[in-house]
């Protein structure tokens, strides 16, 4: 009997096993699982700490009973392989709980180890909780349910370390339980997977629903009821040490592949430690294969490998490793990075490139941001939304996309995502077909509206983004304010000439006497007015840019900058 021993559980090696069983009904499948779940939603654990998912048993999806009783699959938890052999094709495992070893062989073997927390030397690091498993959660809640329950608001306070995905959520649910919540992140802005004037909206909800985020701050002690934390000095501050104190530490400073055991079996591997693969997810050895959080991916711009910690990709690598080891020719596809966000009333999604990735890389590209409505706007319960559009001006393909808002921006980034895999250029968008009805969407839906703003700016629209106004304006150029003047007196830009779009044409003259070498920046709410103003006066032989995605962009971005002069900066609660 053919027998593939997997290393590892969860979504990855699960994929693997379950897959595989459907494929061959007459293979031994053997899984080693570390810890002592094998199947769960790890996804999920933020949200049974803030009782959003209230019962524990929600998150545990299968066991080692029901998979050897639906899969007749060998599972056994709380065993750790300690070494691989791969010329004798074995490895030796140790059974925690007796504390024995044994020798297993395999016709072929999947990693799908996972991935570590990073722990930086930082003094006191070891009072921090990690959450990677049902463990982690375990001794979070058990803290938290004893802090919420004190009705101790002075005492009750936790500090987050990390401001990426899950250090967001953690920290939203610690708020829904009460607690004083402060987010420290090293890098300038939080959410570095979107960029500055779209992260700062999520920023922004997170300090008016009471949580402190300290940015440009390093964590350098953990004490036994604090943190000291170093916000680093810049042009205009000095350097800032503070004392926080904390009833409980959460640390999600990202996470290391956990490829030591491919590592001393010899395995390739890069600098990074990520265990290298090819389009098969087969390592350097034929008869090992890997996938999930300790392998890279091929990224679908350059090819080069990448890492991706996401669960959608390891379930589907460990259903093309299944499909491999059954003689299938199947192999993995470039991935996106696709994510996904809600905290509190606000939800973030990113798919591909983002602008800041594309400038450091510099690489060409279009920069669209809109302000559209989740469903047509006389249907009760609209929602904003603000939706950016990456381009690559020489092909036209979509390079990336980002949106920040309420209902509605999952589906838009999802059908991008999808547009993207399918070689659906920017513009042909604008020809989606979508679902429409008031209370779904609009009749012309955000994604087809940036496919037909795109289209403008590739036939000849001229655009200026928010991080370029200052500049221009300095050197001389006037940006003319369409909106109306009751919405600059409420909004103000500095600088401004206000001329109404029904007043443009009466005012020709004067704006042409405004305009510096033949040149304006136009600008309204969200770009829609200034489009029409550019092209009136162009009409007029006046060059005019339109400000890309209007106030609201330029006031996203303005508070990014804000953030990232005052990092420290709190905004009210509700």
């Amino acid at each position: 009997m053919t027998r593939t021993i997997i290393v590892g559980g969860v979504a990855g090696g699960m994929s693997t096993a379950t897959r595989l069983r459907r494929n061959d009904e007459s293979r031994e499948i053997v899984i080693f699982e570390r810890s002592g779940y094998v199947s769960f939603a790890n996804c999920g654990l933020p949200y049974h700490i803030g009782e959003v998912i209230p019962e524990r048993s929600s998150l545990l999806l299968q066991t080692p009973e029901s998979l050897r009783a639906r899969f007749n699959i060998d599972v056994h938890v709380r065993h750790e392989v300690l070494s691989i052999d791969p010329a004798a094709r074995s490895v030796v495992v140790r059974d925690l709980e007796s504390g024995e070893d044994k020798v297993w062989t395999y016709d072929d073997l999947v990693l799908a180890p996972g991935a570590r927390p990073n722990t930086p030397p930082i003094p006191g690091i070891e009072r921090g909780f990690a959450l990677r498993t049902v463990e982690d959660l375990d001794r979070i809640k058990e803290r938290v349910d004893a802090l919420a329950g004190e009705h101790h608001p002075d005492n009750d306070a936790a500090v987050v370390i990390g401001g990426g995905f899950i250090g967001v959520e953690v920290a939203e649910n610690l708020a829904r339980r009460g607690l004083d919540i402060t987010l420290v992140e090293a890098a300038p802005q939080i959410m570095t997977q979107l960029d500055p004037e779209m992260a700062a909206r999520v920023r922004r909800t997170m300090e008016e629903h009471g949580i402190h985020v300290l940015t440009d701050t390093l964590v350098t002690e953990i004490g036994e009821d604090s943190v000291t934390a170093r916000t680093a000095a810049a042009e205009g501050r000095p350097e800032t040490e503070h004392t926080i104190h904390a009833d409980i530490v959460i640390t999600a400073i990202g996470v290391t592949p956990d490829s030591h055991l491919a590592i001393d079996a010899g395995l390739k591997h890069d600098a990074r430690g990520f265990i290298v693969i090819d389009e098969y997810c087969r390592t350097s050895d034929p008869h090992i294969y890997a996938l999930g959080d300790a392998v890279t991916k091929r990224d679908f711009i350059t090819d080069a490998p990448v890492p991706l910690p996401l669960a959608q990709n390891a379930n589907r690598h460990g259903r093309i490793v299944a499909d491999v080891l059954a003689g299938r020719e199947v192999t993995t596809q470039p991935v996106l990075g696709t994510a996904i966000i809600g905290i509190f009333d606000t939800v973030a999604a990113t798919t591909g490139w983002t602008e800041t990735r594309l400038r450091s890389k510099g690489r060409p590209y279009r920069a669209i941001h809109s302000h559209p409505i989740n469903h047509a706007g006389y249907y009760p319960g609209a929602e904003g939304m603000t939706l950016k559009l990456l381009v690559d001006p020489n092909t036209d393909a979509i390079l990336g996309a980002q949106g920040v808002g309420g209902q509605g921006v999952d589906k838009r980034i999802d059908v991008i995502a999808t547009a993207i895999t399918g070689g659906i250029t920017a513009s042909a968008l604008a020809d989606l077909e979508l679902a429409y009805a008031p209370q779904f969407g609009a009749a012309k839906d955000p994604v087809a509206l940036l496919g037909m703003i795109n289209e403008n700016r590739a036939t000849g629209d001229e655009a200026v983004q928010w991080h370029e106004l200052q500049q221009l304006m300095a050197d001389g150029v006037p940006l003319i304010d369409v909106r109306t003047p009751g919405e600059t007196k409420t909004d103000p830009m500095p600088g401004a000439v206000n001329y109404s779009l029904d007043e443009m044409r009466e005012n020709i003259d004067e704006i042409r006497n405004l305009a510096k070498d033949g040149k304006v920046i136009v600008t309204c709410r969200v770009g829609q007015r200034g489009h029409v103003a550019a092209r009136l006066l162009r009409s007029h032989g006046i060059t005019a840019a339109n400000l890309d995605g209007g106030y609201l962009t330029w006031a996203d971005g303005r508070l990014a900058l804000d953030y990232m002069a005052n990092p420290t900066k709190r905004a009210g609660k509700h």
